[in-house]
């Protein structure tokens, strides 16, 4: 007899659906294999016959001795992974005649079997909710702990089962089991934007704070210099609290990238929180871009829509951060294999902290720096041009003084007032810049867009060209101190550039300094 299930690979984000063809007929002499796989699985696939064998006696069901092929079409995909198990399973009963088959065609069904046949959790669900959808399915059958994920998806029944018998008699119709549901606008905006940190934390530091706001406003890279204990790593930590809301569209997209990597939580739904991503200077390329014989999201993935925070910037191998170049610029990385290319977006606001030499007291108004001649400059070469050309702001943060620390006074801006102003600043630029395509923010201009946008009065350019001189700046500061100047301008809601937006720009670029580490 021969019976189709359904079931579902994902391949980058998306998923596409698989068909499960089940044929059983013909006896097996003794000894004699009576099982046979095909369709590209991988060694996972090919031993979940154990695993279903070892479910269904401890199910009180039973698996004849008969001939079972199974195939996996389209047959050209690999398929990896144990959440096949449930629709073989499933399928190899209905060839068997111990599930009406009339129904199994209605459903996705996705998990990994247990050998006493409950169902295990798997990665991915989201993306394959949302083809299931896609493609008309009436319902998707699920482990428990991936149904609330699943049920994020409208206008889809999500059964969520907890073992291989409890499925078999839904479709026996033996039993009924109630869809599961999730009003997902209701969840998403109860626990948009909560955090338990917020600016109101930090103690002094408000020129900080300001070049923070700026660069949530435009979308903007930055980068902290200063001594230990100077707040760097606090600070970059209450970033997302003041970027504006997720949009649903945006959390469904990070999502999906967050269940493909298996990085939600057992029974977890929509992200509502921006992510912030602080992977340890001793990551590999592969791990912070993606990548692996199976290619799964790395680091700068997980942080789409979010902030991706490199601590100590220069103690990461080059290799690793000149691998962030391209997605930094394209918002997309490309993970190409010899039998397969993935896309994952990658759209994140990159925020690095570093010391400004090696025992971190450069440039300290109270200790004296003991680093050698020359030791400071090699300590910054570490970090290409390319990638210094790629973020806006370079800020120097200076320590927190006692009497800061001790002060009981209000400060200025709380995280959701920060947030309302960044908020007004980026509908500035979602009008100014609708009729182009991929362009949202200040940050993310290019060259020609710069001219016509960032235009400038006389007075500015003496100023500009005063301050390139003066502190040396070099020639690749100029259209970025022009961005940033563009957002601080619309933070006021100025729509020209005025010689205060120019000046605050100007000492946004520390690094940029040929006077700087000598």
């Amino acid at each position: 007899m021969l019976v189709k299930t359904y079931a579902s690979a994902v391949q980058g984000i998306d998923a596409q659906t698989i068909t499960v063809e089940v044929n059983a007929g013909g006896t097996v002499q003794a000894g004699k294999i009576g099982y046979f796989l095909v369709g590209l699985p991988d060694n996972a696939v090919r031993e979940g016959y154990q695993r279903i064998e070892a479910a269904c006696k401890n199910s009180f069901l039973q698996l004849p001795r008969l001939k079972i092929i199974v195939n996996l079409a389209p047959a050209d995909i690999r398929k990896e992974g144990s959440a096949y198990d449930l629709p073989i399973a499933i399928g190899m009963l209905a060839a068997t005649g111990q599930i009406q088959a009339d129904t199994i065609g209605n459903y996705i069904m996705m998990g990994e079997l247990s050998l006493d046949g409950s169902l295990r959790p798997i990665k991915g669900i989201l993306p394959m909710a949302i083809q299931a959808r896609k493609e008309k399915f009436k319902g998707i059958i699920v482990s428990n702990q991936n149904a609330r994920e699943a049920a994020i998806v409208n206008d889809l029944e999500v059964y969520g089962v907890d073992n291989l018998k409890e499925v078999v008699d839904f479709l026996n119709k033996k039993i009924n089991l109630e869809p599961v549901k999730v009003d997902t606008r209701e969840e998403f905006f109860d626990t948009q934007n909560i955090y338990n940190i917020d600016f109101s934390d930090v103690k002094g530091q408000e020129n900080i704070k300001r070049a923070l706001e700026i660069a949530a406003a435009g979308g903007h890279n930055v980068i902290l210099i200063g001594p230990p204990g100077a707040g760097k790593t606090m600070l970059a930590r209450r970033l997302p609290t003041i970027l504006p809301p997720l949009s649903l569209h945006e959390a469904l997209e990070t999502t999906k990238i967050h269940s493909v990597a298996g990085r939600l939580p057992s029974n977890a739904s929509l992200l509502s929180t921006r992510p912030f991503r602080s992977p340890h200077h001793t990551i590999s390329d592969v791990a912070l871009v993606g990548g692996g014989s199976n290619p799964m999201p790395g680091e700068i993935s997980l942080a789409h829509h979010g902030v991706l925070f490199l601590d100590e910037l220069p103690e990461f191998k080059r290799t690793v951060l000149e691998v962030l170049r391209q997605p930094m610029e394209e918002r997309v990385v490309t993970i190409s294999r010899a039998a397969v290319s993935v896309d994952y977006p990658a759209s994140f606001m990159l925020v690095a902290s570093m010391n400004p030499c090696p025992c971190g007291y450069y440039n300290h108004p109270e200790k004296d720096c003991v680093c050698g001649a020359g030791i400071v400059k090699k300590y910054l070469n570490k970090i290409s041009g390319p990638l210094l050309d790629r973020i806006d702001l370079h800020v120097e943060v200076t320590p927190v003084s006692y009497d800061e620390l001790t002060s009981f006074t209000r400060p200025k801006s709380t995280s959701q007032e920060i947030t309302e102003r960044v908020i007004k600043a980026r509908k500035i630029q979602a009008a100014r810049y609708k009729d182009y395509k991929d362009i949202y923010c200040n940050a993310q201009m290019n060259g020609r867009l710069v001219k016509e946008v960032c235009k400038i009065n006389q007075a500015g350019l003496i100023l500009l060209k005063t301050a390139m001189k003066k502190l040396q700046l070099s020639a690749r500061a100029y259209d970025r101190i022009l961005k940033v100047a563009r957002t601080a301008a619309d933070l006021a809601g100025s729509e020209e550039i005025k010689i205060e937006h120019l000046a605050e720009a100007i000492q946004y670029r520390s690094l940029d300094r040929e006077s700087w580490a000598g």
